[in-house]
C-alpha cells in the first residue's frame, strides 16, 4: 500500500464506554481517498464517517475491535431464521446515496426515539447526508418497505471483494419487524450472491450493548493484533 498521511486526535470522552477516554487516528482530509484505497484500509481496521476515515487509537483501552463476517460461511441462528420469516414479504430497492426527504424525515424520527440525547437527533439535511454518504465512496441506500410503506434504510459501502454495513435506521412503528437484524441478514445474503468475501460490521465492543450484537452473526472474524481471527464469542 502507498504511504497515507495520518493524524492523531486529542483525547476526548469515549462515546461508547462511560468514564473512558478515547483517541482516534484519521487519514488526513487532504488525502485523495477512493473506494479502492478505503477497501485496503477497512481490512486494516479503519472505518469511515462521511468522508472521514478513522480508526481507534486509544492509549489505555482496546475495546473497539473491528469485526467482519465471511458471508459464504454464515449460518443463521434460530432467532435470525424467525426474523427472515417475519420479513418474507419485505421489499427492497437499492438506490444511490442521495438525499430524499422521506429518508431524512424517518431518520429524525428514529434518532428522536433511539438516540434522543445525541447530536444527530437534530441534524440538518446537510449534516445527515455528510454523516451517511461520501463524495468518494461507492455507497448505496437500501430501502426496505412493508405493505408498500417505507420502513427502513440500510447504508452500505461496496468494494470489489466485500461490502461494509455503514448504518441502519427504520420507522419506529415497524420495530417489531427487527429491521436492524433483517438489514444485516439481507446484506449477508446479497453480498454472498454477488460473490463477495466479507461483510464488514464495524467495531465490536463487548462492554457496549449497542455494539456487542455483532457476534450474533457467526462465524465472526475479529481483528486482533493485526490478524483476522475467527471467534466464537
Amino acid at each position: 500500500m502507498m504511504s497515507i498521511p495520518l493524524f492523531l486526535t486529542q483525547e476526548h470522552p469515549c462515546s461508547y464506554i462511560e468514564g473512558e477516554r478515547a483517541q482516534s487516528v484519521f487519514v488526513h482530509p487532504a488525502y485523495p481517498a477512493t473506494t479502492s484505497i478505503y477497501a485496503q484500509l477497512i481490512e486494516q481496521g479503519f472505518r469511515r464517517s462521511g468522508d472521514e476515515i478513522y480508526a481507534p487509537h486509544c492509549p489505555h483501552c482496546s475495546a473497539c475491535i473491528p469485526a467482519r463476517l465471511p458471508v459464504e460461511k454464515f449460518k443463521p441462528s434460530r432467532s435470525q431464521k424467525r426474523c427472515l420469516k417475519k420479513n418474507i414479504n419485505t421489499q427492497t430497492i437499492v438506490k444511490p446515496a442521495a438525499f430524499e426527504q422521506a429518508h431524512y424525515d424517518m431518520y429524525l424520527r428514529y434518532q428522536a426515539i433511539r438516540h434522543g440525547d445525541g447530536s444527530m437527533a437534530h441534524a440538518g439535511p446537510n449534516d445527515y447526508l455528510a454523516f451517511l454518504g461520501s463524495s468518494w465512496c461507492d455507497t448505496r441506500f437500501v430501502e426496505f418497505s412493508i405493505n408498500n410503506e417505507l420502513a427502513g434504510i440500510a447504508v452500505i459501502d461496496q468494494f470489489e471483494q466485500a461490502w461494509s454495513a455503514v448504518y441502519t435506521f427504520f420507522e419506529p412503528k415497524f420495530s417489531n419487524y427487527s429491521l436492524g437484524v433483517y438489514a444485516v441478514l439481507w446484506q449477508i445474503e446479497q453480498a454472498n450472491l454477488q460473490q463477495k468475501d466479507f461483510l464488514y460490521l464495524g467495531f465490536w465492543i463487548k462492554a457496549c450493548k449497542k455494539m456487542a450484537y455483532k457476534t450474533n452473526y457467526q462465524p465472526i472474524q475479529l481483528l486482533i493484533d493485526n490478524q483476522w481471527v475467527e471467534m466464537s464469542v
